[in-house]
């Protein structure tokens, strides 16, 4: 009997549990969608504080804990926890942390002031994200990866992450969303993102204006397929990701009933 196709999604938000753009109930109804379609899928994205432990009915995995993630020289401990996706026997796995995820509110404090960690939030989750990947030990066929947070994930995995045996056959699709903030995530957010990681410095260009722009530009520069996941998106990275040579390119459909991007699975990891 032929192995089922893994998909495994890394997002910033997902229906029921975090919605911050309309993306996020598209996620959910892909993650559901392809578990119908025998895809053996789980899903990842940050355990925000807003996210209500005991509605959700998250728990911690033990087997998974004792991972520590380097971000600027510093190493963080990562908490991975656990729920089922409502109506779905599919697993969610939310990434947690003491320092960057504990407080009530997403990137904004409750005076709408922009957290000056940010940057260190988005490189604890990318390379949390791969990390717990690798303790499972669960080789995905298809990562798609949505929501700027998740930008760095595509290069890492082209860089970084290239040799490691997980991730070896693995095809990314990266979903470019709306814009969601005007501000910067600090002169120092590259030399961060690649410290002790190896990456040289022309391979993180893409990311160098470290807005919201560069973090959809580099996560779709890294990636082998892309989506357009809104109807308001940065002109610049529609002019520049609309054709791109040698990667498969999904328009956005408000009418999508998710079937296009069954398809897009399909052609980049045929069954």
């Amino acid at each position: 009997m032929p192995t089922k196709k893994r998909i495994l999604f890394i997002a910033a938000e997902m229906s029921p549990y975090l919605e911050l753009t309309e993306f996020a109930e598209i996620i959910n109804k892909l993650a559901i969608r392809c578990n119908d379609n025998d895809y053996e899928v789980r899903c990842v994205m940050p355990r925000f504080g807003v996210i209500n432990e005991r509605r959700h009915r998250l728990h911690e995995v033990v087997r998974l804990s004792g991972i520590n993630v380097s971000v600027d020289n510093d190493d963080y401990p990562l908490q991975i926890k656990v729920a089922s996706l409502p109506n779905a026997r599919l697993q969610i796995y939310f990434l947690d942390n003491e320092d960057f995820f504990k407080r009530k509110y997403i990137f904004q404090d409750e005076n709408d002031k922009w957290y000056d960690d940010n940057d260190l939030r988005t490189i604890f989750f990318c390379k949390g994200a791969l990390e717990t990947v690798k303790k499972f030990g669960w080789p995905p066929d298809i990562i798609h990866c949505s929501g700027w947070m998740t930008g760095l994930i595509p290069m890492y995995l082209k860089t970084a992450y290239k040799r490691e045996p997980v991730f070896l056959h693995s095809k990314i699709i990266f979903t470019i969303g709306q814009n969601t903030f005007k501000e910067k995530l600090g002169k120092y957010f590259l030399e961060k993102a690649v410290a002790n990681t190896g990456i040289k410095e022309k391979e993180v260009e893409p990311f160098k204006e470290a807005n919201n722009t560069a973090m959809f530009k580099g996560g779709a520069y890294y990636a082998d397929a892309i989506s357009f996941g809104a109807e308001k998106i940065d002109k610049k990275l529609v002019e520049e990701f609309t054709k791109v040579k040698g990667k498969k390119i999904l328009s956005y459909n408000k009418e999508t009933d998710l079937t296009d991007y069954l398809e897009l699975y399909n052609e980049l990891a045929p069954k």
